[in-house]
C-alpha cells in the first residue's frame, strides 16, 4: 500500500486518478493536485474511492516541495505541462521522493524535445537513492517497452524500428487537439528527424509520407516527424540502424493547422497586441476546445505500435508490435477519450513497478532500460492489450 501525488488534472491527469483508484491495495491515498483545484474536484467526484485534491502552481518549487511534505506521498506522478518537468524534479529532490513523468522536458520558449535536461538529473537522483521514471505514457512509454521486449524476447539483433501512431477517432470539430493544443503544435510543426547509421538526418515539418494499414483501423497516412523516444532508444537498442516515429493526421487538422501557421497562429515568440505581450500559439490554446472536453464526443479508434525489423535465429524477421484502443470505450470506463487513456495508464502502470518494487532503483531511466516483462503483463490486465503480428518481410520498405 502506498501513497501517491497525481500533478495535473487535464484528460491525462483524469485518467491516472481514476485508474489508481481502481487499484486501492497498490495505491491506497491519492492526493491529486492542480492549479484549478476545481478540476480535481470533479475528478474526485467521479470515483469509487475517497481521495485528497490540493492547488498547486508547479511552477513554484516550493509550494510542491510543501505539498510533498504536508502529503508524504512514496511517489511524484507528474501529468502537469512538460515546461514543469525540471521545477518538479527539483521538488522531488528536495522533499526525498520518487518522480515519474509521461513527457520530456521543454523549454517554454523554444521548440526542443531533448532528455539532456533531465539526464543531468542522473548522479542527484542516484545520490539521493530516489528514482525518476522518464516517458512513462504512451509514446513515449509503451512503444519503448514494446522495443525492450522486442529485444528481449523476438529478436536477437533489431536493425530497424518505426514507431506508429494513428489516431482515427473523430471529434466532430473542424480542427482540435486530442491533447494540449500548446505542445500537440509545437511538436507537429518542427523539423523532422530520424537517426540512421549512427546520425541524425532532418527533414522539413510533414514532408515525409506513407500510407501505412492499421490493424482494426486500415490504411491511413502517416507523416514523418521526431518524437523523444527516438534519442534514448537509439542510445539503447543494440544493433539498431534506423529508427523512426510516424503520426497519422486528417486532411481538415492539416488544412487548418497550415492556414493557422501561415497566418502566424503557432508562433511562439510573444508580439505586442493593444499594450500586452501575447504568445499567439497561447492565445489558439484559449479559442480552441479544451482535450478534456472531447472525451463524449469522440469515436473510433486509435492503434499505435512498433514496426520491428532484424534477425532471429540467423533469419530475418519483421512483426508488428501493437495496441488498438476504442475512444467510445475509454470514455465509458474514465471519462476521458482513448488519447488520454493510453497515456494515463502507462503512467499507473509505471507507478505500479516503481511501487511494487520490479522497477524501482536510484537513478534517471527511460522505459527501455527496465524489464519488459511485468509492464507488459500489467498492460493486458489493465486495458491496454497488445498484440504481435508477424509480417513478411518481403513486403518491408525502405
Amino acid at each position: 500500500m502506498s501513497r501517491v501525488l497525481i500533478i495535473g488534472a487535464g484528460g491525462v491527469g483524469r485518467v491516472v486518478a481514476h485508474k489508481c483508484a481502481q487499484l486501492p491495495d497498490i495505491f491506497s491515498d491519492i492526493c491529486l493536485a492542480s492549479r484549478t483545484q476545481s478540476k480535481c474536484d470533479q475528478i474526485a467526484s467521479e470515483l469509487n474511492c475517497p481521495i485528497q485534491t490540493a492547488a498547486l502552481n508547479a511552477d513554484e518549487v516550493g509550494q510542491t516541495v510543501n505539498l510533498i511534505k504536508r502529503f508524504r506521498p512514496d511517489l511524484v506522478i507528474n501529468v502537469a505541462l512538460p515546461y514543469q518537468d525540471l521545477s518538479i524534479m527539483d521538488a522531488c529532490l528536495e522533499a526525498d521522493v520518487d518522480y515519474l513523468d509521461t513527457a520530456n522536458y521543454e523549454p517554454p520558449d523554444e521548440a526542443r524535445f531533448e532528455y539532456k535536461w533531465q539526464w543531468a538529473y542522473q548522479e542527484k537522483f542516484k545520490k539521493a537513492g530516489r528514482m525518476a521514471l522518464l516517458g512513462s505514457g504512451f509514446d513515449p512509454g509503451v512503444t519503448n517497452v514494446f522495443c525492450a521486449y522486442a529485444q528481449k524476447h523476438l529478436f536477437d539483433e533489431i536493425e530497424q524500428v518505426d514507431i506508429l501512431d494513428c489516431n482515427a477517432g473523430d471529434h466532430g470539430y473542424p480542427f482540435a487537439t486530442n491533447f494540449n493544443p500548446e505542445i500537440n503544435i509545437r511538436e507537429v510543426t518542427s523539423i523532422g528527424r530520424y537517426w540512421e547509421e549512427g546520425a541524425w538526418k532532418e527533414t522539413p515539418p510533414l514532408s515525409v509520407k506513407r500510407d501505412f494499414d492499421f490493424p482494426e483501423v486500415g490504411v491511413r497516412r502517416a507523416y514523418l516527424m521526431y518524437h523523444e523516444e527516438l534519442e534514448s532508444l537509439a542510445l539503447h537498442l543494440k544493433g539498431l540502424k534506423r529508427i523512426r516515429f510516424w503520426m497519422t493526421f486528417g486532411e481538415s487538422y492539416l488544412t487548418h493547422l497550415r492556414v493557422l501557421e501561415n497566418v502566424g497562429m503557432t508562433g511562439i515568440k510573444p508580439v505586442e497586441f493593444q499594450g500586452q505581450q501575447i504568445v499567439p500559439l497561447q492565445f489558439l490554446k484559449a479559442l480552441l476546445p479544451d482535450p478534456a472536453s472531447l472525451g463524449p464526443r469522440t469515436k473510433g479508434k486509435t492503434c499505435i505500435g512498433c514496426l520491428v525489423e532484424g534477425r532471429k535465429d540467423a533469419k530475418r524477421r519483421r512483426v508488428f508490435i501493437y495496441n488498438v484502443c476504442d475512444h467510445q470505450a475509454c470514455y465509458e470506463e474514465v471519462k476521458s477519450q482513448a488519447v488520454s487513456y493510453t497515456t494515463g495508464v502507462p503512467a499507473m502502470i509505471g507507478a505500479k513497478q516503481i511501487l511494487s518494487g520490479q522497477w524501482r532503483k536510484p537513478g534517471v531511466f527511460n522505459m527501455e532500460q527496465l524489464d519488459p516483462d511485468p509492464f507488459m503483463t500489467d498492460l493486458n490486465a489493465c486495458g491496454l492489450p497488445w498484440n504481435v503480428l508477424e509480417m513478411p518481410v518481403e513486403e518491408a520498405e525502405s
